[in-house]
């Protein structure tokens, strides 16, 4: 009993789980592509927005296997802590950082509905101009390349087994 109380107080292996997971959320953001041939924004919105969508992405994969609910719920814990982090860092005080956490998962919940649309309509250009591109209209090859990206990474993630995925293989 103690040390199942002592997993919960100190993380146990659904963090673990969420924090791989997160890692390869992040390691796919960072990938130079998106902000080459893509065009994304190298700035903190921009890298932020990147953030979001691949894990939009992951999220709606996980979606799909109602066995993963927990896990996804506890990789949206982990952004929300990562980004809390982030905030800290940036030098908003604690009053400030709620408000910009709740914007953030606002925005992440507009994220995981327009991707969704996008996805089932076979079209995420709308989804990206609105929420990757906030600065401007991109170039019509970088819109391109964003989009056959992700819907590229789409498939590889629905080829992927959800244990795979939950180690945090999503490559």
């Amino acid at each position: 009993m103690r040390l199942n109380w002592l997993s919960k107080v100190f993380g146990g292996r659904e963090d673990a789980v969420a924090l791989a997971l997160y890692h390869g959320v992040v390691a796919q953001a960072r990938l130079p592509h998106w902000y080459e041939a893509g065009g994304v924004p190298d700035t903190i919105d921009g890298r932020f927005d990147m953030i979001a969508a691949i894990l939009s992405f992951v999220l709606l994969r996980l979606e799909r296997d109602p066995s993963a609910a927990a896990a996804s719920a506890r990789l949206t814990e982990r952004f929300v802590s990562d980004m809390d982090g982030q905030l800290r860092e940036s030098g908003v005080g604690d009053i400030g950082v709620g408000k910009h956490i709740g914007k953030m998962m606002g925005m992440l919940g507009g994220r995981l509905g327009a991707y969704r649309d996008g996805l089932a309509a076979r079209d995420l250009r709308p989804a990206l101009e609105r929420n990757l591109y906030r600065a401007g209209p991109p170039a019509p090859a970088a819109l391109a390349h964003t989009q056959d990206a992700l819907f590229a990474f789409d498939a590889r993630l629905a080829a992927l087994p959800t244990s795979t995925i939950l180690a945090g293989d999503i490559a």
